[in-house]
């Protein structure tokens, strides 16, 4: 059976090697590096199945190293998990908007960790069995994309909903759904992938911002420069901002023109 391979990114030696000898002994392949460029050469190389980073380090940070990976399609899907001695709010935040799945925070025990990676190695799995899935019924019952005047039925819960396409804010993914936010507040949640939503929603008014998160560029109230290059997108009535890579903003304004 073919190992499952994981990216360890930290600059302190010692952390470094437990973590890697730690997964080592549990049967994962494991890669190691101490720097930010470092870890983003050996993700574009190795493609691991997890990736175990740190947060402070010196040049290429470990949000740098995120809004990195998320520039590709081969890499944006990979499971990242944050190492960090930070607790504030704020830095929590950003990376769970940049689209970090988990944060360990130091002092952390070995349990912690490998419980964080098998959870996420289980979610992309179950995430994967539902894209082919997706694609199987796709092929037998081929669908063209929506227009924006369209309606989808949506089965929930046993319980017939009916959603207007332009009545859909933003799509988030949780867990092994997706959370579907309407301009009357409400939250749906149903068994669709994000990469199911991208290939029928309309294009030019649908955007993939990052690898868990569609927006309506119609509810867009106003962008903002941030961090790396990246943009906060703020969408109308909903307080929390989005984070929008340099690359997907480019995208965004040649949808507007």
């Amino acid at each position: 059976m073919k190992k499952n391979r994981i990216l360890v990114i930290e600059d302190d030696n010692d952390v470094r090697e437990n973590i890697h000898t730690l997964l080592h002994e549990e049967g994962y392949e494991v890669y190691s590096c101490d720097s930010g460029e470092k870890g983003v050469e050996l993700a574009k190389e190795h493609l691991p199945n997890i990736i175990v980073c740190d947060i402070l380090m010196n040049g290429m940070d470990g949000y740098a190293v995120l809004t990195e990976l998320s520039k590709s399609k081969k890499t944006r899907p990979i499971p990242f998990i944050y190492l960090t001695a930070k607790v504030e709010r704020d830095d929590i935040r950003k990376g769970m908007q940049l689209g970090a799945d988990d944060y360990l925070f130091k002092p952390f025990k070995a349990g912690e960790l490998l419980q964080s990676i098998r959870a996420r190695l289980k979610k992309r799995e179950a995430l994967k069995a539902e894209s082919i899935q997706d694609s199987a019924k796709q092929k037998k019952n081929p669908k063209t994309k929506y227009n924006i005047d369209d309606k989808i039925f949506l089965n929930i819960s046993g319980k017939p909903h009916i959603v207007a396409i332009k009545d859909i804010v933003y799509i988030a993914a949780e867990n092994q759904y997706t959370s579907i936010k309407t301009t009357d507040s409400k939250s749906i949640l149903v068994r669709k992938s994000i990469s199911a939503w991208e290939q029928i929603l309309p294009d030019k008014i649908f955007l993939r911002i990052h690898r868990a998160t569609i927006i309506n560029t119609d509810y867009i109230a106003k962008m903002e420069k941030w961090y790396n290059s990246s943009f906060l997108v703020y969408l109308k009535e909903i307080k929390e901002p989005f984070v929008i890579s340099k690359r997907y903003s480019t995208q965004l304004r040649r949808n507007q023109i």
